[in-house]
Order: structure tokens, then sequence, then C-alpha cells
């Protein structure tokens, strides 16, 4: 909504205004869905940030000729524009390996560039406040279009020749490039003193995992060593107990809280994680197929004495089966010692559950 008033501040009349507020709309419209088409047609699914991307392409692409072209030009420029951020990140990502988290050049300089070119190529004088500017396409020559390639031409120019000049300086005194501890650790904290700028959604790293991080070290082979499978022997006297932790959908709690119950579990403990399976990722992110996607999971904890550990797994895989990728895995873990804080019992008599008074 703020694009509306970013290219219709300047207009004089109610014509010219509701002129560009069709232009300004249909471009951005045509763009999304022209990126859906394309990302559904290559990658089996349409690619959700591409198509968001490719409605900022749009915009900034009929921003130069909002007040020129009629809707049969903005819909080609958001044809382009659409097609254009989908190239601009493969472009970027594969052949230049540039990082460009947000797409900012495939977003804004790309479609920067086609809509300044595009005045040129779309402009016409049946548009309401527009009687001087013509384009190629609309009989008027390559008058236009050569304004517009020359002033591209310069502002390019002014732009690599004054960035080359700061970026040297900056090269030479502070340095351009962080450290690699800074680079591991992450510009958030190393910054910024931000833990992490992305809340709950991603893991931060604290900075004790870093203590002592060297600057520079050189990789050191590891001689991995034969794995050997010992078993414990089970003392008579001391009765098995074993720990559960079961990874399943966040979904699925409830169920497996009450399937638990029914079995004689009365102790759990949750935690919310994020991880991902063993098998390779099928998703795409901006046109790049993500080796890994961390999805919120739940983690239960279950330690066992009583109830048969076999019996706990039955009923796990019953209530979280659901035949599809993701339903989870469950982990066992053989256990030395239980101790209840509160009385002190230890082991089997730490696992039983007891009745508390009543209270009002």
């Amino acid at each position: 909504f703020g694009w509306y008033g970013f290219n219709g501040a300047a207009c004089t009349s109610t014509g010219q205004l509701a002129s560009v507020f069709v232009t300004t709309t249909v471009a951005p419209a045509i763009a999304t869905v022209t990126c859906m088409i394309f990302t559904w047609v290559k990658y089996g699914k349409p690619d959700v940030s591409m198509c968001l991307n490719a409605s900022l392409a749009g915009l900034v692409g009929i921003t130069a000729g909002c007040d020129v072209m009629d809707v049969a030009g903005s819909g080609i420029v958001g044809i382009v524009s659409g097609l254009l951020v989908c190239f601009g990140v493969w472009l970027l990502d594969y052949v230049l390996h540039i990082d460009d988290p947000v797409g900012a050049v495939a977003v804004h300089m790309m479609n920067g560039i086609w809509g300044t070119i595009a005045v040129g190529l779309f402009a016409t004088t049946s548009v309401p406040g527009n009687d001087s500017f013509t384009g190629l396409f609309y009989g008027g020559g390559f008058d236009l279009l050569g304004k517009q390639l020359l002033g591209f031409v310069s502002v390019a120019a002014w732009t690599a020749i004054m960035m080359t000049i700061v970026f040297l300086v900056i090269k030479h005194t502070i340095g351009l490039r962080a450290s690699e501890q800074e680079e591991i650790l992450g510009m958030d904290a190393a910054e910024h003193g931000l833990v992490s700028s992305y809340a709950d959604f991603a893991p931060a790293m604290g900075e004790a995992a870093m203590a002592g991080y060297p600057e520079h070290g050189e990789a050191v082979e590891a001689k991995p060593a034969p794995a050997v499978r010992v078993t414990a022997e089970q003392d008579a006297s001391h009765p098995k107990m074993t720990k559960v932790a079961v990874v399943f959908n966040q979904e699925k709690l409830h169920h497996f809280i009450h399937a638990m119950e029914r079995i004689g579990i009365t102790g759990v403990t949750v935690t919310n994680v994020m991880g991902c399976g063993i098998q390779k990722s099928n998703h795409y992110y901006r046109g790049a197929k993500m080796s890994a996607t961390l999805h919120p999971k739940i983690k239960a904890e279950i330690v066992v004495c009583k109830v048969p550990v076999e019996t706990v797994i039955k009923t796990a895989r019953e209530v979280l089966y659901t035949g599809q990728v993701g339903d989870g895995k469950i982990f066992t873990y053989p256990v030395e010692q239980v101790v209840k804080v509160r009385t002190g019992s230890v082991d089997y008599d730490a696992l039983q559950s007891e009745e508390l008074p009543e209270t009002d």
C-alpha cells in the first residue's frame, strides 16, 4: 500500500492518479502470477518466497513508468519482472556465488534497470497527464529509449566509480571481511550484541560456545576409532531402568500424553525442539534446493521401570503413526540411577506415583 503513495504522490489530477494506481496494481499482480507459474513448473510447487519477491519486483519495475504507461505496458513489465527476479536469484546464487539472502539485487537492481528501459519502450500519450513521452512500441522511435539508456549508463558508471573508491577506503582502514570467529558466532552477536535476531525461529549460539576459539587454526585429520559394543551386566538387586525419548510432531502431543497415561506412565518431560531427519530435503527456497530443513518438533522423555519398554514403544508408534515422512523417532537409553529430590527415594521407588494431599 505504501507504493501507491510512492508512485502517486506527484500526480496533479484525479485521472492521472487513477491511471498510476492501475499500473501500480497490475504490474506486481502479473509479476507474482508469472513467478508462481514459473516456479510451479520448474520445481513442482510454487515458491512462496520467490513469489513475494516477484511482487516487489513488479512494483520496482513499474515505478519509473507508472505515469506514462497503460495497462498493456504495465502487464508486460510485470511478466518480465516476474521472470527476471527468478533469473537474478539463479545468477547470483549459482553463477556469481554472491550471498544475497533477501534477493535485493534481483528485485531492486535488475528490475530497476528493466523499469528504466521499459519507459523508452511502452510510454504512451494515451494515458492522462502524459503529452510528451512516447515509447518505441507506440511510435515514438528510439529517442526516448536512447535517453533512458543514457540515464541508466550514467547512474551505473557514477555508482561503480564512487562505490569502488568507498570500498577500497574501507578495505584498507577498518576492513571489509569479518573474522572467522565472528562469521561462526554470527554478526548478530559480534556487531549488535544480540543473542539472536530470530527469536524462537532459529537456535542461537551463545558467546560461551566460542570462548577460546582460535582466530586461525589448521584442520587436523581425525582417525576414527573402531566401535566396540559394550553390554553392561544386569545386577539382580538393581531394577532395570530405561529412558525413552520420543521426537514427534507438535499436533500429536495431547494424543501422546493420553496414550501414555492409559498404560500407566504418569511422568513425562516435554521440550520444544527444532530438527530434521536423515532423509534429504526436497524443499526449495528462492530457487535453491535446501540440504536440510529444521522443523519444530516435540521431544518427550520418559524413564520407565515398572512398565515394559516394549509397551511404551508400541503405544507411541500406534498413536504417532501417519505413514508420512516426519512422524518421528524413538530412542532408548539405559539409566543407572534415579533419585526423587523431595523424598530421597531412589530407582524403582522414585519412579512410582503417589497420592498428594488435596489443597483448597
